[in-house]
């Protein structure tokens, strides 16, 4: 495959680049932290109004005829900016579930408030002692007239609190570990039965924990492809997080060179020292390591393959965290004590670095999970 964007895809890359330094600068988003409210919806509309919340989606889904690669180009703009809004949440994963959703109709009729901004969503699948294995799903469905309630509780659900919609994982029949008869379910963010008890992640965004009691909800996949697409839906919600992941590095980096010109002791540059040079170059490559495997694992999670696209999604999470957590405590590192202050974005980077680390899986988690989808099964 091709790791060259072609020139439509450069367009986006230098739009986002352009909107980032003009409207979402380091202080801007130190403001919007001070707030009390998840977001800024005026900047959510002006992703909208620039086509970005529809960038990845077919022109059937009412989308531009883009993928994963330009979902990719998006958020390693706005990991540059270490933006609050929540663009994975409902720009991906949300219009993913959307597309792939039983009820045609359903998704077709959502699909375009999300291109608009008018709807944000926010997927529900943890829960307490599951780890990160998707099929450990406790939370119940019951049948009730034309639909469902759903009982049971999910935490740490990125971009809660700004959800209009959430799509909750909840089991139709089983056990709390089998496999089969998992569900993704529709709920509305202000149904009866619903208790969200929101809080800041350590980079700045917002989650809550869910406690559902008899909450009205909609079937979105029934138990026959829930857990597939559950993992379709976190395997786009990977990709995505590396990309925003990788940008941040690479703008941390660029943060660092800056810094390490102009600081300087014994009367000289501590760039012009050998070992500061050195580490320098580990980040850099770390950084153009990180941007390949966007780009590679945009095209993985695109796959009609299912092993294509669990294989993918694990080296790239596995791949990425690594050098990740590197280059975040190496920024540090090179910044000193200042580095830690609040009133210098690097770090911000560190929490926002490191709160990547622990989306959707830990490094050593995805890298067992790769080895173990690479050792062939026995008959």
């Amino acid at each position: 495959m091709s790791l060259e964007l072609n020139n439509e895809q450069q367009l986006l890359k230098q739009s986002v680049e352009r909107f980032v330094e003009r409207d979402y600068s380091f202080d801007q988003r130190k403001k919007m932290l001070a707030n009390t409210t998840s977001f800024n919806r005026d900047i959510w509309h002006g992703f909208a109004e620039l086509g970005w919340l529809g960038a990845g989606l077919p022109e059937h889904a009412g989308g531009y005829g883009g993928g994963p690669i330009e979902q990719a180009i998006i958020c390693a703009g706005l990991g540059h900016a270490m933006v609050l809004e929540p663009f994975v949440s409902t720009a991906v994963i949300g219009a993913h579930a959307l597309q792939l959703a039983d009820d045609k109709e359903l998704g077709a009729k959502l699909l375009p408030a999300l291109v608009e901004g008018q709807l944000t969503m926010a997927l529900g699948y943890a829960e307490a002692g599951g780890r990160y294995d998707l099929n450990h799903v406790a939370t119940r469905a019951s049948a009730l007239g034309n639909g469902y309630t759903i009982n049971g509780t999910k935490v740490a659900v990125m971009d809660a609190p700004s959800a209009d919609k959430l799509i909750i994982s909840a089991r139709i029949d089983g056990d709390t570990r089998d496999e089969s008869g998992i569900g993704l379910f529709l709920i509305d963010a202000t149904a009866g039965g619903l208790t969200q008890q929101p809080f800041r992640n350590m980079d700045g965004t917002s989650a809550a924990s869910l406690h559902l009691q008899d909450t009205p909800a909609q079937l979105l996949v029934g138990a026959i492809d829930g857990l597939q697409v559950l993992e379709q839906l976190v395997e786009r919600g990977i990709a995505a997080r590396c990309a925003q992941a990788a940008g941040a590095m690479n703008h941390a980096y660029e943060q660092t060179l800056k810094y390490v010109k102009m600081r300087e002791q014994f009367g000289v540059a501590i760039g012009s020292f050998q070992v500061i040079q050195h580490r320098l170059v580990d980040m850099l490559i770390a950084v153009r390591e990180c941007q390949a495997m966007v780009l590679m694992v945009a095209n993985d999670v695109s796959a009609s393959d299912t092993l294509t696209r669990a294989r993918g999604a694990s080296s790239a999470k596995a791949f990425v965290g690594k050098r990740a957590r590197s280059v975040a405590q190496e920024i540090v590192q090179l910044h000193g004590g200042v580095g830690m202050t609040e009133e210098l974005a690097i770090g911000h980077f560190f929490r926002y670095l490191t709160q990547f680390c622990s989306m959707f899986g830990s490094s050593a988690h995805h890298m067992h999970r790769y080895t173990a989808l690479c050792i062939p099964t026995s008959d």
